[in-house]
């Protein structure tokens, strides 16, 4: 909708439509050169492994953004239900081979690079594993967001974009040792940083009656929660949804003041301890401060994304009543459970609604998945 206020002749960029024949060897071939030089910016003679599976990953990532788009401006144009999957994990593991196999490219993408004489397993494999999970609860989440694609069903994943994944398990005397899972020590060619989704989440503070029976929260810390979206392509190519995962960045990045004082661990410390909610998966709750950083995760994603998908909904409606005709939220076990008081107090404190009928409405929009 904004790109076509800006645009009001209805101008839109020569983008193929999803494929339906595997591309050829030839034009496969010519792809992966092409990025090796203009995204990659190396030399055939100077590549390494990782260059060449970043070269093949843009260049299969290429045939994904035409459905990516067309997915989402058919659901604005018919006016879809969408559903909204809020998950604590997505084990959505290595990305690369994941979608060459659902646009039914492997063969094209082996012979491809079999001509620069490399193994195309050894490729695939270098792809840095997206550790967003431990288990069945994150895989599950992973498979739901690749079937409602296969399916055709209007879907957005939100999650979090930890920087350090679940630990890479290594044994000294006999015993696990856990070490970070640094997945984003490398360029992460799937996912698109959106500025523009860019939301406030505050911690603490008091909150201040007002006129009648409103009131005012002011919390005390704020930290904003910003996009980053991976396109999903279900089977074929035909239909691709959404994975927003949020990072956690600081309002104020740097005291300049605290700086030139000489503390220099202070100048930057309201970074710090805002990255700190996005930093790990899981973090040991064995101590107090444990538990809050959890229970700061939880809140920090799903308000994030209870406010995205509010804001997706009023771009196309009026009436906060159709909200559970537009609407379905998925909260993948107890972790995103704050979506229910989240999406209350939004309704109540932000648009004005009263308790009972914001109540019925948050009922007709939550779903609950269970794994206990």
């Amino acid at each position: 909708p904004v790109a076509l206020r800006n645009n009001p002749r209805g101008l839109r960029m020569n983008i193929a439509r999803p494929i339906q024949e595997p591309t050829d060897v030839d034009e496969m071939a010519e792809a992966v050169l092409r990025h090796l030089a203009y995204t990659v910016g190396k030399a055939e003679d100077a590549a390494t492994l990782s260059d060449w599976r970043l070269a093949l990953t843009h260049a299969i990532r290429d045939l994904v953004i035409a459905p990516w788009f067309d997915t989402t401006r058919r659901i604005y144009a018919e006016n879809r239900k969408r559903v909204y999957y809020l998950s604590m994990e997505f084990l959505i593991g290595r990305l690369l081979e994941d979608a060459v196999d659902n646009l039914g490219l492997g063969e094209t993408a082996e012979a491809a690079m079999e001509r620069f004489g490399l193994d195309y397993r050894k490729v695939i494999e270098d792809e840095p594993d997206a550790a967003l999970g431990n288990g069945g609860l994150g895989r599950l989440a992973a498979c739901f967001l690749d079937s409602m694609s296969t399916l055709g069903l209007p879907a957005m994943g939100y999650g979090i974009r930890y920087d350090y994944g679940l630990f890479r398990q290594s044994f000294e005397n006999g015993w696990q040792v856990e070490e970070a899972e640094d997945w984003l020590s490398q360029a992460h060619p799937w996912e698109f940083e959106r500025r523009e989704a860019l939301w406030r989440v505050g911690f603490g503070g008091r909150v201040i009656p007002t006129e009648g029976d409103q009131a005012r929260w002011e919390p005390e810390d704020v930290v904003l929660a910003e996009g980053y979206d991976t396109p999903v392509p279900g089977w074929r190519g035909r239909w691709t949804n959404t994975l927003r995962l949020w990072s956690a960045k600081s309002e104020r990045l740097f005291e300049l003041d605290a700086f030139n004082r000489g503390d220099f661990v202070g100048a930057a410390a309201p970074a710090i301890l805002a990255q700190t909610i996005s930093r790990v998966l899981y973090p040991d709750d064995t101590t107090p401060q444990g538990k809050e950083l959890r229970l700061k995760q939880e809140y920090f994603f799903t308000a994030a994304s209870i406010r995205d998908l509010v804001r997706r909904f009023e771009m196309s409606h009026h009436y906060l009543d159709d909200l559970p005709k537009k609407v379905a939220i998925q909260l993948n076990d107890t972790h995103p459970a704050i979506a229910v008081a989240e999406l209350v107090r939004i309704l109540v404190d932000e648009r004005g609604m009263g308790f009972d009928r914001a109540f019925d409405l948050a009922r007709g929009c939550l779903h609950y998945t269970n794994h206990t």
